[in-house]
């Protein structure tokens, strides 16, 4: 038999048991332990094994052709797509370079909008620096690791995060291979909620305008407080777990915050709005915001006790939006929006929707003189 047959028939192989892994999720939790470290044998076994063995077969005397080796390429991505496992590929930075669909699911990001941002963005504040550590640790060489943490869209589920290094292919810089396994000891993972598609999100888009409309042409004329307050409470849960605003433009003051039960709501409203960077970059050049997993904790300032503000708060997603009737008009405050926990973050079409109500709030501030 030849080497490309032996090849190809270790594939085969390979593939099977990859198989009887894929089907292996149903085993009791128990046993679940066992099928990771059979997952992990295998992974080893295609980069100690398969791989070189298919640089052999290509740089050999007997090359198989470009279009045999697009062939076993698109093998060998198969196989990395499909395992049961989630799976991602990072460097020694945490840069996401790779991530198959399990990981994908499990973190609620896209593989493609996640390539080359940092893999910590999806992690809980107080375990990044702990991963980017164990990270840099593998990628210099000094063994194979795991450690435990929690996602930001789950922070109530443990996930062990194990690590092993690699290099893939001829490339010189060695990479780390991030096998992701949800404790089954914690409470369970929620599922996704269904997606009605594009006619519900504009029915909610529609009744938040007109529940926002109402509370503007209900307000009293010529009360900016109480134009802001009633705006405030109609967008407060329904859109966003904090509301907050803040009155002028050159001189901003905080007149409204609404947040969640237990949450540092009186600290926020104590804070200085002009120690905002992003509210003064609203206020002052009326171009809106809109983050996901914010990567900067001082991005909106710090506390009365020097603790970042998106922090103390478990900011997942945020939009800024200066209130503005149009983009030559004055600015007539600023309004931003907090989401947390396992919230989905605010989408584009979100965004666009409360860009134009607060035109309409900016509107309804027009009619009264500022307060305070």
């Amino acid at each position: 038999m030849s080497r490309a047959e032996d090849f190809g028939a270790e594939l085969v192989d390979f593939v099977r048991r990859v198989a009887e892994l894929r089907s292996a999720r149903s085993v009791p939790a128990a046993d679940l332990a066992t099928v990771l470290d059979a997952a992990l044998f295998e992974l080893g076994h295609a980069v100690d094994r398969l791989w070189p063995a298919y640089e052999d077969l290509v740089n050999g005397g007997r090359r198989s052709g470009p279009p045999a080796d697009r062939e076993e390429q698109r093998l060998l991505r198969a196989i990395f797509r499909r395992l049961p496992l989630p799976v991602a590929l990072v460097d020694r930075e945490t840069a996401l370079r790779r991530m198959n669909p399990a990981a994908a699911d499990l973190t609620g990001i896209r593989a493609g909008f996640a390539t080359g941002r940092p893999l910590t963005g999806i992690l809980r504040h107080a375990d990044r620096v702990a991963f980017r550590s164990q990270t840099a640790a593998v990628a210099r060489g000094d063994g194979d690791r795991s450690v435990v943490v929690h996602l930001q869209h789950s922070p109530g589920l443990p996930v062990r995060a194990t690590l092993t290094a690699l290099r893939p292919g001829a490339d010189s810089r060695t990479a780390v291979l991030v096998v992701l396994q949800p404790s089954v000891t914690g409470e369970q993972r929620p599922l996704p909620a269904p997606d009605l598609g594009e006619a519900t999100r504009h029915a909610a888009e529609v009744d938040l305008a007109d529940a926002l409309t109402t509370a503007l042409l209900t307000a009293p004329a010529g009360d900016r407080r109480a134009v802001v307050e009633q705006a405030a409470a109609v967008l407060h849960g329904r859109l966003a777990d904090w509301v907050i605003v803040d009155d002028g433009a050159a001189r901003p003051y905080r007149t409204t915050v609404l947040g969640p039960p237990g949450a540092p709501v009186a600290e926020v409203a104590a804070q200085d709005p002009a120690a905002c960077p992003l509210v003064v970059e609203a206020a002052r050049g009326g171009v809106p915001a809109l983050q996901v997993r914010p990567e900067d904790p001082d991005a909106f300032g710090r506390d009365a006790t020097g603790a970042p503000v998106l922090v103390r708060a478990e900011v997942t997603s945020l939009l800024c939006v200066p209130l503005s009737v149009g983009t030559e008009g004055p600015v007539e405050g600023v309004l931003t929006l907090f989401r947390r926990g396992a919230r989905p973050p605010f989408s584009l079409a979100e965004a666009r929707a409360v860009d134009v109500l607060s035109r309409h709030l900016a509107l309804a501030l027009r009619r009264g003189p500022r307060t305070g």
